[in-house]
């Protein structure tokens, strides 16, 4: 692979070809996407390195201290092979980037080989086309995040921090000394928290781009315009806080901090600039000096950030890893924009290039991205395979001696089960519940009292063979519904499980597996609205079409409660992936085909979905999922429109259908009064116990549920390449 380095002594720069490095345990490997370059820290290294050695020793008097203190302890010719040793060896550059996560180590278990993630550390968000990054040191990417804008969230989460030093409280006023990259985006947190902002530095094009950024006012520090903002803002007080963003040997920024601040101000250094404090100025107003260390806690201690032992939330509620999250999110949200910021975005191919027109002055930047390979050209089309059902599992199951229930368990009784499911079976003729298995003694308890399980247990393995039981229900969280789906079915039991059922591709792979060497492909999953009585009576009056349809499915799913087991998006995936089956299946089943390609938008930070489904006769279905709209709107409509004709859905509550025909206009409605609220539950678990009593063919074909379940991983790949993903038949 390929790596930007530099050598110290001399001060070239190259890009180098280097090892691939090893996925140790508690990390993960990261294929780079966009890498961000610190044009502060970063190229305040570059000139340094391509000083004479006296210029060297001017610009870094700490390394000057260790090498005197070096050559009384080991004298003067050890410490010179030791000093030019390490003066002339390669060393890394970044500390910033944003990749797809290509190998996962041991001990990993909130992010796998696909996941987009944004990564910091100058030992490990090199740039670089690979690295190893510990977990501490990465943040999953939240929905519709850029990846070119999560690779700002090391800076971001050092601007973060300095923030976090100043205290801000609303409607306190800051200045920001310096409108670099760093000053840019404290401008935009300070905003963010309420604060009002007035920004210094001699750069106009930077002043103007902090005022469009949210700022009230900015200007040249030696000018009138700053010390005016501050008193208009501050009734001639001062500012609550300074923020020192910038660089250089310049002590003007800590002057103008103890001019402009009010009695007791705090005063933040960010940025590695000139610290002669004037004494008399900082002691009159006793004003608090502090320190931001980079990222946040956990910074600099290596069992933090290579062990990956976290601080406990109640003691230390923003680490560095907390705070890139943190500021991912305020991204992804729009309440931060760093696209401004993107002065140029250059192929990684050409890094030494660009490093030398940032330094040598040719080109102006407040951010400069690589681009790495596999993301240099627009966005292409992707293809995925919808894996073939196995041939060896199409037979159908015996059929059962007249008479005899069909004996049914349940692995989990949580709040759907118990309120969607097991309602409609309990007390059914010809059904007898058998066994319930839950984790925890006291559900299996309760749920036996309240339906009749004749058993309640926590024991899976005794249920999986026990051989009198027909069919086993899994209804537990979504990320086991594929392994115990997989394990019910080697077990030869007919299933059914709630959607989804794989949150994964290899998941899915993996219950195919169990079908073909079971042979065993009795299963049905819970696509429930297909079996919806108004929408089948509707459907049915709409009737076949000869053209291409156009079908519109607004799902108001509304916000979810703080702490909701669906929010874990490491381990249950996210809302989409859970739920969107119900919604592609209802439209695949109502254009009676699978679709053959997808493609998905997100809306900055608000977890709303633009999903369009195309299918092969040329009909789309575009399925809108939003979390941020009024809950008294009903839940779900849909509209198919085709042939002059057009059905609409009222939250399974009402249908109708419109139809200008030979005979003139007509309208079918199918109630004038608003019907109970039916999706289909009652009649698909009908539907599957027949299937089971009978030996006949499930009731959705198992094709079509992979197809499906394809369909639905595929809206996340879609999002992150921004582009259609073609869903490909194998054969």
């Amino acid at each position: 692979m390929k790596q930007v380095v530099q050598n110290y002594r001399s001060g070239e720069l190259a890009l180098l070809e280097v090892p691939v490095p090893e996925c140790k345990p508690g990390g993960v490997l990261v294929r780079s996407a966009y890498s961000l370059i610190s044009t502060g820290t970063e190229l305040m290294k570059v000139s340094e390195a391509g000083m004479s050695m006296v210029g060297k020793a001017r610009s870094r008097p700490d390394q000057v201290a260790k090498v005197v203190q070096s050559v009384a302890t080991n004298g003067v010719p050890a410490t010179y092979r030791k000093v030019m040793g390490k003066l002339d060896s390669y060393t890394p550059l970044g500390y910033s980037l944003c990749g797809v996560v290509e190998q996962v180590g041991a001990g990993v278990d909130d992010v796998k080989a696909g996941d987009l993630v944004a990564c910091a550390g100058n030992e490990h968000a090199l740039h670089a086309e690979l690295n190893w990054v510990p977990k501490n040191l990465y943040v999953p990417l939240p929905d519709g995040l850029a990846p070119r804008h999560a690779a700002f969230g090391t800076v971001g989460s050092i601007a973060m921090q300095g923030v976090r030093q100043g205290e801000p409280q609303l409607g306190e006023v800051a200045l920001v000394v310096g409108l670099g990259l760093i000053g840019q985006l404290v401008v935009q947190l300070l905003t963010a928290s309420g604060v009002r902002v007035v920004g210094a530095d001699p750069d106009p094009a930077r002043c103007e781009l902090a005022e469009r950024l949210g700022a009230a006012a900015c200007g040249d520090p030696g000018s009138s315009v700053v010390e005016s903002a501050v008193a208009e803002l501050t009734g001639g007080h001062g500012v609550d806080q300074v923020y020192l963003a910038a660089g250089g040997g310049s002590n003007q920024p800590v002057e103008l901090a103890a001019r402009l601040s009010r009695d007791r101000g705090r005063v933040v250094d960010i940025g590695k600039c000139r610290l002669d404090l004037p004494w008399n100025a900082y002691y009159e107003k006793e004003l608090d000096v502090r320190f931001s260390r980079s990222y946040g806690p956990g910074r600099y201690d290596p069992e933090y950030e290579l062990e990956g032992r976290d601080y406990p939330i109640g003691y230390v509620r923003w680490t560095e890893r907390r705070n890139l999250a943190c500021f991912l999110d305020l991204v992804a949200r729009g309440r931060v924009d760093v696209e401004p910021l993107v002065s140029h975005v250059a192929a990684f191919e050409d890094a030494v290039e660009t490093y030398r027109s940032l330094q040598d002055g040719e080109l102006k930047a407040v951010a400069v991205l690589f681009r790495y390979p596999g993301h240099t050209a627009p966005p292409e089309e992707a293809t995925v395979s919808v894996p073939e059902v196995p041939r060896t599992a199409r037979r159908a199951a015996p059929a059962r001696a007249a008479g005899s229930p069909v004996r049914l368990a349940f692995v989990g009784a949580g709040n759907y089960a118990t309120s969607m499911l097991l309602p409609h079976l309990a007390g059914r003729d010809g059904v007898e519940l058998s066994t319930v298995v839950t984790t925890t003694a006291l559900s299996a308890a309760n749920a036996k009292r309240k339906f009749g399980f004749a058993e309640a247990t926590t024991d899976l393995d005794a249920v999986l063979g026990d051989a009198s039981l027909d069919a086993v229900f899994v209804v537990t969280r979504h990320s086991s519904h594929a392994e115990l789906t997989r394990r019910a079915l080697l077990a030869g039991k007919a299933v059914f499980v709630e959607k989804p059922l794989a949150l994964t591709e290899e998941e899915l792979a993996s219950v195919l597996a169990a079908v073909e060497e079971s042979g065993n492909d009795r299963l049905q999953v819970g696509f429930n609205r297909r079996f919806a009585p108004v929408l089948r009576e509707a459907k049915q009056r709409f009737g076949a079409r000869s053209g291409p349809a156009s079908l519109r499915y607004l799902i108001n799913a509304g916000s979810l409660q703080e702490g909701s087991w669906y929010l874990r998006k490491g381990t249950e995936g996210s809302r989409f992936a859970g739920e969107g089956g119900h919604f592609i299946d209802t439209a695949s089943w109502l254009l009676g085909a699978d679709p053959e390609s997808v493609y998905a938008l997100a809306a900055p930070g608000s977890g709303d979905l633009q999903v369009v489904l195309r299918y092969p006769d040329g009909s789309t279905a575009t399925l809108g999922y939003v979390t941020t709209g009024a809950s008294g709107f009903p839940k779900e409509t849909l509209d198919l429109i085709a042939d002059g004709k057009v059905l609409r859905l009222d939250d399974f509550v009402r249908a109708s259908v419109y139809s200008d025909g030979g005979a003139g206009r007509r309208r079918w409605v199918s109630s004038r009064l608003p019907r109970a609220r039916d999706k289909g539950q009652e009649a698909e678990l009908a539907a599957f116990v027949r299937a089971v009593r009978s030996g006949g063919p499930m009731p959705v074909p198992l094709e079509s549920l992979v197809a499906t379940t394809s369909a639905t991983l595929a809206v996340q790949r879609a999002l992150a390449g921004g582009a259609p993903v073609t869903l490909a038949r194998t054969r």
